[in-house]
């Protein structure tokens, strides 16, 4: 259990006394109002130089550390807080959950489906459920509980995996969009590189990466305890006198949006490009051709408008309030800061629909499934002939788009209906 952190009487009074003494008094016993914990702590930051006057003392002076304040609502609003957020996530877990589940479902149970770029997107689907599993209900309690229910431990966990789940949803997105480049811009050197194996072990290696970098979180992260009035409440937070609290939100705001989101849209605009400007081995585009590249235009337009609505507004939030330039004191900024959440998790509820439901061999899969559930809902799909049946089908339902290639007649033939189909599978299935 940490260490009773200040309330507002007594960051206030701090801040007074250190407008008429030097920081450094306190340690030697002065002001007499603050408790031997709190002294305790303020005097080990200052003596490995992580509280200064100019840093985060100003913050408590400004008001960052006024945990009455910042993190207590009033009663109408704790009211409105505690009905309207467990409603408008519980929305949002329901839909990801089932959209994503969906995916992972007819990927896992369909072998002709694992082509590199449904794999990908099985990870994509995968990240974005755990993210909501582990991160939209813990939001939601801290939302609508005045104090930290799960404990030190689970503080720790819950912020860690809600900055790695992040994190492998937006750098999958990062990784379809570079198997799309690959696809589009060299179809045919890339066919080597682009394959089942390299796609798992590109998987591998950006989960390691992620669980590694990630690991300061848990030590960042704690339970704060706080004086409220007659008892004692806890905030799972981020340890600001023992963490730089800005750098961490700037660089997550960097890491986490700005350079993926440059990342995809470079990625696409190269694809674009070779769409729009590349011509067939006759030498001319067809009026079909060009329909299939106005639309893959809107798809990537919608793709990449999307994923930068849904984040930003957040990620600023974070930001923000990491500079003390964002209070919760009012319902608008409350408000604000709900509705921000809720568009960083619509994100993951409306990958699957972006990058599964628009493809007609998902599509038909999710219908196999659904039907097979509905039937084992109502009693019928309990026979195991049935379920072979079922399986028959989902594999049957990708089966045409698997064998379609058709053996070359010379070499110069090979290259060219290769290219081709890449051509037309990326202008119909190129998300």
């Amino acid at each position: 259990m940490e260490a009773p952190f200040l309330d507002q009487s007594i960051a206030s009074r701090l801040c007074n006394a250190t407008s008429s003494i030097n920081l450094s008094s306190i340690c030697d016993g002065s002001p007499d109002f603050l408790t031997p914990p709190l002294k305790e702590i303020l005097c080990s930051k200052m003596s490995t130089g992580n509280l200064t006057n100019s840093n985060q003392l100003s913050r408590i002076c400004s008001g960052h550390f006024d945990f009455e304040t910042s993190f207590e609502l009033s009663e109408n609003l704790q009211r409105f807080v505690s009905t309207v957020v467990p409603i408008l996530f519980g929305i949002t877990v329901l839909v990801g959950f089932i959209g994503n589940t969906l995916v992972v479902l007819v990927v896992l149970a369909n072998q002709q489906m694992r082509s590199t770029t449904n794999i990908l997107i099985f990870n994509l689907a995968l990240a974005d459920l755990l993210f909501i599993i582990f991160c939209v209900p813990f939001t939601a309690t801290d939302y609508a509980v005045p104090s930290w229910p799960f404990g030190q431990v689970w503080c720790k966990i819950v912020q860690y995996l809600v900055i790695v789940t992040a994190y492998a949803s937006v750098y999958t997105l990062v990784m379809m969009s570079f198997d799309r480049y690959l696809a589009v811009v060299h179809p045919i050197t890339s066919m080597s590189i682009r394959t089942e194996r390299n796609t798992y072990f590109a998987i591998v290696v950006l989960w390691a990466l992620i669980l590694v970098m990630c690991v300061p979180v848990l030590f960042a992260h704690g339970i704060i305890v706080y004086e409220h009035k007659y008892d004692s409440r806890a905030k799972c937070l981020f340890k600001e006198l023992e963490w730089d609290l800005p750098a961490f939100q700037i660089s997550f705001f960097a890491t986490s949006y700005v350079i993926p989101l440059g990342l995809i849209c470079t990625l696409y605009l190269f694809m674009l490009n070779r769409l729009w400007t590349g011509v067939g081995p006759s030498g001319h585009v067809s009026a079909e051709s060009r329909r299939g590249k106005k639309r893959v235009t809107r798809l990537v337009v919608v793709v990449v408008a999307i994923f930068a609505v849904c984040w930003l507004p957040i990620q600023v939030i974070l930001v923000l309030k990491s500079l003390g330039k964002y209070d919760t004191n009012s319902w608008a900024k409350v408000m604000a800061q709900i509705v921000s959440h809720v568009l960083a998790y619509m994100n993951s509820c409306v990958n699957p629909i972006l990058y599964a439901f628009l493809s007609d061999n998902f599509r038909k899969a999710f219908r196999k499934v659904i039907l097979f559930l509905r039937k084992l809902l109502s009693g019928q799909g309990q026979d195991q002939g049935q379920g072979r049946g079922m399986d028959y089908e989902m594999t049957q339902c990708t089966r045409n788009m698997t064998n379609r290639k058709k053996p070359p007649s010379t070499p110069q033939t090979c290259d060219t209906n290769i290219e081709n189909e890449n051509e037309n599978e990326n202008e119909n299935d190129i998300l």
